[in-house]
């Protein structure tokens, strides 16, 4: 049986006017090495970790600004989540394909809760907690190519080009922001679509982006900003005692200008410095210290 909602009632559980207040026990083990009958050995003990956490139930506007808005990655997840939202249907070689969110672990899952009468009975993963409806989520961001999502999308050749004619009236009209760009990070070949760049220090960059997040958030009247990097993988920063391995010495080297601060961790310093979700979407290492 499938159903759409449900609540909990247990003593772990609390719901009041704007929150739900939980605790969860975390059972796991812990190895101890001690003397018994005059021999040291290894022992395992089990231990409960105790959890607690506060969800807020009012689900915010929410703004989603990614990083390498324009490449394939940034227009393709932007013109999914419109295709969906407009109830967008196109034709491809085999038949006529109905936007979706299959594959979706929020929007296309579903998680056991429990029986009833003998019958197991599940519910949308979406019900375990208020959520945000990708919907609704507005998207902005930054690109070192000012190319517009339209035509971004048409470069990256992801969607079928009917699906594509379809969403060019609702994309065409979303141009990135100026992004940071270093050429030591990142591929050569990104080079000859660097036409949209943020100038100055790497101080002044990261003031830039500060700016950027307060702006697109008054602009769209929206409750909290995430920001998502899409971008190209870059290489590794090196890890180095004095330049970045502690948060000072990052803010002083920020202050000197170092080279070795990736632009990545430019955007992650912006967003901490903004108390705004930074989410690292590529395997580089941005959070050295």
């Amino acid at each position: 049986m499938f159903i759409e909602s449900f609540k909990v009632d247990s003593p772990n559980v609390k719901y009041t006017d704007g929150e739900i207040h939980s605790v969860y026990g975390y059972e796991t083990t812990e190895l101890v090495h001690e003397s018994r009958n005059g021999t040291y050995q290894w022992v395992v003990k089990p231990k409960t970790v105790k959890y607690e956490f506060k969800t807020d139930t009012h689900v915010p506007k929410l703004g989603v600004m990614l990083v390498g808005w324009g490449g394939n990655n940034g227009s393709t997840l932007t013109a999914g989540v419109i295709a969906n939202r407009e109830g967008i249907s196109w034709a491809t070689k085999d038949k006529v394909q109905q936007a979706n969110y299959f594959g979706s672990l929020t929007q296309a899952s579903a998680i056991r809760v429990g029986s009833y009468n003998g019958e197991e009975i599940y519910a949308p993963f979406k019900s375990l907690l208020p959520m945000v409806n990708p919907d609704e989520i507005v998207f902005g961001g930054w690109d070192i190519s000012d190319m517009n999502l339209a035509d971004a999308m048409a470069r990256a050749k992801v969607l079928d080009i009917d699906l594509q004619k379809q969403l060019r009236p609702y994309m065409e009209h979303m141009v990135p922001l100026p992004g940071i760009y270093d050429p030591d990070f990142i591929a050569a070949n990104q080079g000859s679509r660097a036409n949209n760049v943020i100038k100055g220090t790497k101080k002044e960059q990261v003031q830039q982006i500060i700016k950027d997040i307060k702006e697109f958030k008054e602009a769209n009247k929206v409750d909290k900003v995430v920001v998502l990097w899409t971008a190209n993988t870059e290489r590794y920063s090196n890890v180095v005692v004095g330049l970045n391995d502690t948060m000072d010495n990052l803010f002083s080297s920020l202050d000197r200008n170092e080279p070795e601060i990736s632009p990545s961790t430019l955007y992650a310093i912006a967003c901490v410095l903004e108390n705004v979700p930074f989410i690292n979407g590529s395997p580089q290492n941005t959070f050295v210290p």
